[in-house]
């Protein structure tokens, strides 16, 4: 492993693709899954550095994973950021029984979310000006 190890969690491929692809890029190891069952389950056996996660999935969502996480000693202190659609509020009860950092509203800037993402786990090796690509500010939806 080259750097930080990251848990990419969503149902939509399009954005594990595109996530996966910018993660790597600044140096990131990256594991996917696509519901919060299969997240739960290489987060016991993987132990990332953080996981990244959507909240609307099948199985577990994005909240009923890290609610398992916190409830888990050895996944409590892995750090999440949620990714949830424009508009949905979480509340203070829901987010204090679990370890998630900070819940981001999609679209979101892909340059911010690496950004976020450095300040929890550190710079990924290789770490460089240029480590973005073309289009940092980039929106995903």
């Amino acid at each position: 492993m080259t750097g930080k190890s990251i848990l990419l969690v969503d149902d939509e491929l399009h954005i594990t693709q595109l996530l996966s692809f910018k993660l790597r890029k600044c140096g990131l190891s990256v594991t996917t899954a696509r519901n919060g069952q299969e997240a739960y389950e290489l987060a016991c056996r993987d132990h990332p550095d953080l996981i990244l996660t959507d909240f609307q999935m099948p199985v577990l969502n994005g909240l009923e994973l890290a609610v398992r996480l916190c409830e888990n000693d050895a996944t409590t202190d892995i750090p999440l950021l949620l990714l949830t659609a424009l508009g949905h509020k979480l509340t203070p009860g829901e987010l204090a029984r679990t370890n998630v950092r900070e819940v981001i509203a999609k679209p979101f800037s892909v340059r911010e979310l690496l950004t976020r993402i450095t300040e929890l786990v550190g710079p990924p090796a290789g770490d460089s000006q240029d480590q973005h690509g073309p289009h940092p500010g980039t929106a995903v939806a």
